[in-house]
Parts: structure tokens; sequence; C-alpha cells
């Protein structure tokens, strides 16, 4: 008798890895299963309407046709060949796989003769399931950029089609299979659901589908282990899902995090330690304050962006590669610019650059740089010529995204604001404005350092960690889901925005000193090195050695003093801790400590950080709340006037000179406040009236609440919220 966790083992990876997807054949061991935790009662199901069952503590299946071999997720009439609208002919794609050594480079590339057929699927529509009380299962894996290459074309599109409405064509194949679940619970065609999903279903690409079956409160989470570790038996390799179970009923559910892996054997994965936690499971698989429940801000539009896609190796050049093309490093050409990823930037930077030809046709990029214009033609071509997307084979010399928006932004900045798509840690730092950045990291369109200093602070720190999902079992930062809909504190120029200023400089100039005095030094070893001292860890040698190269104390030390002003932006000064304190001993002082800086007391992982925590969070989503209903009263708190609002901002500027010979003549006539004004019933016209005041009160809310009568709260933050709006835009 063969074990079932070897037997499922050795037949996965038998299974041909496109044919394994399309079947959605994958080994679940059974201990994962039992960790899932779904009380169906087969057995006591059974025996109480038979009166008899011996399953030995396995399910028991009825003798009827229970298992069908179909498509679980898209039904059709037919799958034809699609033909060419011109010539009538079947078309045909490189079939993905097959490849030959490239004459000149000798590095494999696709072989055009290996050719796949391109089907259509006619009448596309959702699978019908059978009736069932409840829904176990394991879909396939397959992430939505690997869908078309694993799947075909035509089932995608027809994917697609049938599902318009209910899952964004963005999400991953087995978000299917989730919303089809969950509109059955909503329907009450089903009590619950439980599937072991991708670890990505809290990014906001395969969220939206999750949001959209909550949003109704038919569907909630009633268990979820998200970032729970799996190994693919195919190949053996590590990766991370989440298990969630789904009812009607909205109320409390579970949620266990891992804190703790142990090894165990290949079949049965992993063992784990959890820890539980209880409250509304939120769309983003966690419990607590609803991040997920914001809006994106238009003060923070046109501002953040996703490096470029390249699409060919052959556009990348090492410091050696450059020199084999002829080209002087000294003097290198506008098209050769430095090219900076993720690695560069959270360990060391490797010195690459990027061949970029935007803005060159191909005749002039020949004549102009025929080495560069050979080397893409020898290594870009060969696979360009066989994408699937039009644009990207017609123009192979370009990048496959050539984000023009991102090209305008940086325009005319001497250096812009950075960080990393996918890390442990979330650093911002300055990028000199001539880097090409990849599209691992994203750019903030900005040279203030202000801007930078409020996103290394605690606050947006934690707002990232909770608002952003993981890839495997790494924090992600994106614009949709933590940029956007981030508020930032409205804070007028003066003392405290130049002190936050000062401190995002400082901040930028200490790691970047630090690690041209010590090349071997990197950001992650930095902070990995002052997570340890917030929580009182023992520092090992080599840690010793990274906190005394990096200054790492005095690291820590500028983050305290930023978090503080930053707090203090926001008003929240009842949050903060003092600066200067030492680091706690052991990790459960700090959070015990009113005194201990807010970071510290975050860093300690325990009841009164985890309060502290909620508390933080909730007064940023209700600040994203104000912020939202501001901006549809047309106040709008832009980051960057001048080019997200250059119309208002050029306006503003007239209108300011106006402003200043108005309070001039003003003050030289003595203008006298009548005692009773009456408030104006709309905006614009309350607008005017506080401008025709300002210059005999001044702008003060309170004496220009007295011109309209009595000082009601109301109307003082009616007028409050009116004199920023002057203030954003200049006219004040």
């Amino acid at each position: 008798m063969v074990e079932p966790a070897i037997f499922g083992t050795l037949l996965e990876r038998a299974l041909d890895p496109r044919e394994r997807h399309k079947l959605g054949a994958h080994y679940t061991p059974r201990s994962y299963v039992e960790r899932l935790v779904l009380w169906i009662g087969y057995f006591q199901w059974h025996k109480r309407t038979t009166g008899k069952a011996d399953t030995n503590d396995r399910p028991l299946l009825p003798k009827e046709n229970t298992i069908e071999c179909r498509d679980a997720v898209l039904d059709y009439d037919e799958m034809i060949p699609r033909r060419d609208p011109e010539t009538g002919e079947v078309m045909t794609i490189w079939d993905g796989r097959t490849t030959k050594p490239h004459p000149v480079t000798g590095k494999e590339v696709p072989n055009e003769t290996a050719r796949t057929t391109l089907f259509d699927y006619t009448n596309p529509k959702r699978a019908e399931w059978p009736e069932a009380d409840y829904v176990v299962g394991n879909p396939p894996f397959i992430g939505n950029k690997r869908m078309r290459e694993g799947l075909g074309d035509g089932y995608v599109e027809a994917l697609h089609s049938a599902w318009k409405g209910l899952v964004p064509a963005s999400s991953d194949f087995v978000m299917y299979w989730w919303r089809e679940a969950a509109e059955r619970v909503a329907k009450r065609r089903i009590l619950r659901f439980g599937l072991i999903t991708t670890n990505l279903i809290g990014m906001k690409y395969n969220r939206r589908a999750v949001e959209g079956a909550m949003k109704k409160g038919k569907v909630a989470f009633a268990f979820a282990i998200p970032d729970h570790p799996w190994v693919d038996a195919a190949d053996g390799a590590a990766v991370r899902i989440t298990m969630t179970v789904a009812g009607g009923a909205k109320a409390p559910g579970k949620l266990f995090q891992v804190v703790d892996e142990f090894p165990a054997s290949e079949a049965e994965g992993s063992q784990v330690e959890l820890e539980q936690f209880e409250g509304l499971i939120a769309p983003n698989i966690s419990v607590g304050v609803d991040v997920t429940n914001v809006s994106s801000l238009q003060s923070n539009d046109q501002m953040s962006f996703q490096g470029m896609i390249l699409i060919g190796d052959g556009f990348r050049l090492s410091e050696n590669e450059v020199k084999s093309t002829g080209i002087s490093l000294e003097n290198f050409p506008e098209i050769v610019r430095r090219h900076m990823s993720g690695k560069d930037i959270t360990n060391r930077d490797r010195g690459n650059s990027v061949i970029d030809c935007f803005g060159l046709d191909k005749g002039l990029l020949e004549s102009r740089y025929p080495e560069i214009f050979q080397r893409l033609l020898t290594t870009v071509y060969p696979s360009r010529k066989q994408n699937k997307e039009r644009s990207r084979r017609e123009n192979w010399r370009l990048f496959g995204r050539t984000n023009e928006t991102l090209r305008a932004a940086v325009t005319g900045l001497s250096r812009f604001i950075a960080t990393v798509e996918t890390s442990k840690h979330k650093p911002f730092v300055f990028l000199d404005g001539g880097v090409c950045p990849d599209h691992k990291l994203y750019v903030i369109a900005s040279n203030d350092a202000w801007i930078l200093g409020v996103l290394s602070a605690a606050p947006h720190q934690l707002w990232a960690l909770r608002a952003g999902g993981t890839l495997e079992d790494r924090p992600t930062w994106t614009s949709t889901t933590t940029f956007r809909p981030f508020p930032f504190p409205a804070v007028h120029e003066g003392p405290l925005k130049q002190r936050i200023r000062e401190l995002g400089e400082k901040l930028d100039a200490h790691r970047k000193a630090r690690q041209a005095a010590h090349p071997d030094l990197t950001l992650t070893g930095m902070y990995n090195v002052l997570e340890k001292l917030r929580t009182g860890e023992t520092l090992t040698d080599k840690d010793k050695k990274i906190h005394d190269e990096g200054l790492v104390t005095i690291l820590k030390q500028i983050h305290d003093e930023l978090d503080a002003a930053v707090l203090e932006a926001y008003g929240w000064q009842d949050l903060q801790g003092n600066v200067g304190v030492p680091p706690a001993s052991a990790p459960s002082q700090s959070s015990g400590r009113r005194d201990a800086p807010l970071a510290d007391r975050l860093a300690a992982k325990d009841e009164a950080a985890e309060e502290l925590e909620q508390e933080l969070l909730k007064r940023l989503v209700a600040l994203n709340h104000e912020r939202a209903e501001e901006e549809k009263r047309g106040l709008v708190r832009w980051l960057r006037p001048e080019y997200q609002a250059p119309e208002e901002s050029g306006v503003a500027k007239a209108e300011q000179k106006q402003i200043e010979l108005e309070a001039e003549a003003a003050s030289e006539k003595a203008v006298a406040v009548p005692q009773k004004l009456k408030w104006p019933g709309t905006l614009s016209d309350q607008v005017a009236a506080i401008q025709r005041l300002l210059p005999a009160t001044g702008p003060d809310p309170s004496e220009l609440a007295a011109c309209f009568g009595t000082r009601t709260k109301a109307r003082i933050r009616t007028i409050t919220e009116i004199l920023d709006t002057l203030t954003a835009l200049g006219k004040l």
C-alpha cells in the first residue's frame, strides 16, 4: 500500500506542468486540509441518516456520480481555430517553450518554427456548479500574467468576457473559484465555502473580486490563515498560500497568523505555530481597522508611478557590457542611463545601465548609435518579434511600457523619491533625476524632502504594512493601495514643515554616507539591526559590525525625531513618547513605557502595541474619509500643485498679487468690519466673503466667524477649511 502523500507527490511531478495547470492537479497535504478547520460533518451526517458508518475517520462519498471531469469556471459551445480576418488562414503563435541558440550570442531565443494554434471559444459563459451545501477546494494557482501562457489567449479572453463585472481581468485564476463560491453564498445556494488560494488574494488586483462580493454584506470571512507555507510538489519550490472560509453571516471571524515554522516532511509540508485573533476580517485578510475602506485622494494623483517595464534583458548593461559596446563610461550617450532596481536600493548599487531609446525612431537609432542598434537587434528583437502584443513586436527597440506619465512627472527634477515594491523594510530614498527606475521600484515624483520624511515616518510605514499586500512573506508597496489613499498631514510652510524636511534630508544623507564609507553595508542589514534595537533583541557579532558601520543608533534617533515631528504635524502628540529614550532591554518593555518612542512601542508586538497600532490606523482611515469629503467640496490639498494643478497654480499667483494690493489699500483706509453679515448660502459666495474680510481681520477663523454672528463650531470649521484651501492655492 502506497502512502497517499508519496503517491500524490509522484503523480504531480509526473504530469506536464501545462497539463497540470489545466487540470488543476495538485496534491494537498492532509495536515493542511485539517488546518482549514471545516466542520462539514460528513461522518455525522451519514451516520444519522443511515444508522451506520465505518469511514475510519475519513469523508464518505456516496455511490453516485459525485466526480465530474470538466471546466469549473468556463462553459462554451465549441472551440474553433481563430482565422486571420484578411487572409482567412488559421492563426498561430510561438508555443512559448521551444527555443534555439542565437547564432551570434549563443543564448537561447524563441524558435519561430514551433507554433501553436490560437482558438476562439464561442458563446462563453460561467460554468454551472452542482447543487451542494458546502464547497471545499484547492483551485489551480496561475498568476494573471501567466494565464495566457498556460491557458491560451482565446481561453483567457473568453474567461474575461464570461466573468466581466464580477472578476477583474487583472485577477489570478484562483479568484474565479473564489468569486463563484461567494456568489453562491450570497444567493444562499451554499452555506459556506473553504478554499486554498494564492497568498496574493490580499493584493489590490485580486482584492477587488473579494471586495465586490463582500460590499453588500451577504458574504463574510469566518476563518482565514494568510501567508501559510506551502511546497509546490512539482518542483519543490517553497511558496506561500492563504486559507479562507466564508459564509453568509457578517460576524466576527477567526484569523490565524503564522508566527513560527518548523521543518517537516516534503509531502506533509511545514509545521507551524499560529496566533489567533478574532474580529471582522477585512478583504485584505486582516482583523481590526479596515484599511481597505478608503478612497483614492485627488491630492495624491499624478505623483506615484511604477518604474519601467523593459521586456528584454538586452536593454540592461553591466559595466563590462557598456565597455563591450564601445561606449565611453565617461561620456554616455543620451540613450544610456543609469538603471536601478530594488536590489540596488536594499542591498548595493551594482552600477548597471540601461538602453532607453524613447523618442528615437528606428532609422535615427541605427545611424546615430550603430553599436547599440546591433546589440538590441541581437539580444532584444528575437524574443520581442514573438511577443503577443502587436505594439511590442513593432516597437521592439523601446521598453515594453514606455511610461510616458512617469517621464513627464520627473522631467525637470534633479532628483526624485523611490521605494521598493516588495521588501521586508520600506526605505524611501532620493535617486538622481537621470536614473531609469526598474519596474520593481515605485517613484514618487517629488524632490521635496518633506514628502520623503512623511513617507519614512511610522504612521505611513504602518499604513503601508497594513494596506499593502504581501508577496510570499514580504510586504508590498503600490501606488493604488498605499500611496493614493494615504492622507498626508495638512501642515503649512513654517518651522514644523521645515523640520520634517530637514530630518528627511538628514535621513537620506546619513544612509548614503554610511554606505559610501562601507561598500558592503546594505539598507536591509541596517534596518534589521534597527529592528533588533527597538525590540531589545541581543545583537550578534555580525549585527554589531553593521551597527558600528551604519551608526544605527544615530539612524534610530533620526527616525524617532522624524516620527515625533510627523505626529505633531497631524496634531496627534498624544501618541508620541519621548525622543532619545534608550531602547528597551527586553521586547516586552517598550510598549509598557509611555515615554518610549512611537516606533519602539509599535515594535513590542504585545497588547499595548496592538491598541496603539489600531488607534493610529483608525485615525488615518478617518482622516482619509475627511479628506475625501473635502475634495468633494472642492478643497484639494495638492502635494505638488505646480505640476498636479498648473492652471490653479498660475491663477493663484496672479490672484495672490491682487490680494496683497487689496490688503495694502485696506490697511491704509483702516477698514471697519461690519458687526454682522449674512452667511452666504453657497461655497463660492462664502469664499468670496472670506476673501473680502481678510485684509481687516487676518486669517483668524474665530474672528471671521464673529463677522457673521455667533461663533459656532460648524462655521469655524468651514471657515478653517476655506482658509486651508486659499493657503494651498497660494491665495493666503
